[in-house]
C-alpha cells in the first residue's frame, strides 16, 4: 500500500496492463475553478492570509489520456466509479464509452445538508458508474441514492469514509487492489484499509499528502 506525488496521466501509465481491481476517483473538474471564482464553493476559495492553493484543477482537454489509462490498467470484468458534477457528468460520459467502458448510470450521492448556490441549492453529487467486461455488484439490493451527510472539516471536497466503503465493498473482494490517481483527502484510501482492501494512491498536491499523513497519525 503505497501513495505518490505525481501527475494523475503520468502515474498511471507506469502501471502494468490489467493490474488494478477497482479505480474510485474525484478528480479536480474544470467546473470547480468556476464555482470558487463565483462563491458557490467556499471551502475551495483560498484564504486571504495565504498564497496556497489546496488542488490545481485538471482540465476537461484531459479526460480523454486519463480515461484511456484507467481503462487499460483496470483488469477486465471490473468497475470504474468516478465523482462529479452536472456539468462535468456530459463530458465525461462520451469520452468513457469512447475508451471502451459501458456506462451503466449515475448514482446519486445525497449529502443530506443543503449547499450553496442559486439556482435550487445542491445537496447531491454524481458518481458515474462504469464497467469494464462484466462484473456483478456484491450487494443487488444496494440503491442508486446513497445518503451519507458531507464532511465539513478538513480537505475541501473530501468524501465520507462510508460513502468510498459503499463502493468498494460492492465492486471488489477483500485483498484485491483499489486505486485511486487524485486521493486528495485519502477516503478512499482509508476506506479500502477498513475493508481489507491493497491501496495505490496519487495526487500531485502536497496539500493532500499532507492531509492524509495526518490522517494516519489520528487513526
Amino acid at each position: 500500500m503505497q501513495v505518490f506525488k505525481d501527475d494523475a496521466v503520468n502515474w498511471l501509465s507506469t502501471l502494468a496492463d490489467a493490474s488494478v481491481d477497482l479505480l474510485v476517483t474525484d478528480p479536480p473538474y474544470e467546473s470547480l475553478e468556476k464555482h470558487r471564482k463565483i462563491g458557490t464553493t467556499t471551502r475551495l476559495k483560498v484564504s486571504q492570509g495565504s498564497s496556497n492553493q489546496w488542488f490545481d484543477i485538471f482540465p476537461n482537454e484531459r479526460f480523454e489520456s486519463l480515461l484511456s489509462e484507467v481503462y487499460r490498467v483496470l483488469k477486465k470484468n471490473s468497475h470504474f466509479y468516478l465523482f462529479c458534477d452536472q456539468e462535468t457528468m456530459f463530458i465525461i460520459k462520451p469520452i468513457a464509452e469512447k475508451v471502451g467502458f459501458k456506462f451503466w448510470k449515475p448514482i446519486v450521492w445525497d449529502k443530506v445538508c443543503i449547499g450553496m448556490g442559486y439556482h435550487y441549492r445542491a445537496r447531491h453529487e454524481y458518481i458515474l458508474f462504469f464497467e469494464k467486461g462484466k462484473r456483478k455488484l456484491n450487494n443487488l439490493s444496494v440503491p442508486d441514492i446513497l445518503e451519507y451527510k458531507r464532511v465539513y472539516r478538513g480537505y475541501p471536497t473530501e468524501k465520507p469514509v462510508e460513502l468510498l466503503e459503499t463502493l468498494i465493498s460492492q465492486s471488489s473482494q477483500k485483498d484485491e487492489l483499489v486505486v485511486d490517481p487524485f486521493f486528495g483527502s485519502g477516503s478512499s484510501l482509508v476506506a479500502a484499509v477498513n475493508l481489507d482492501r491493497k491501496y495505490l494512491g496519487c495526487d500531485i498536491s502536497e496539500s493532500a499528502h499532507q492531509h492524509f499523513r495526518s490522517r494516519l497519525v489520528e487513526t
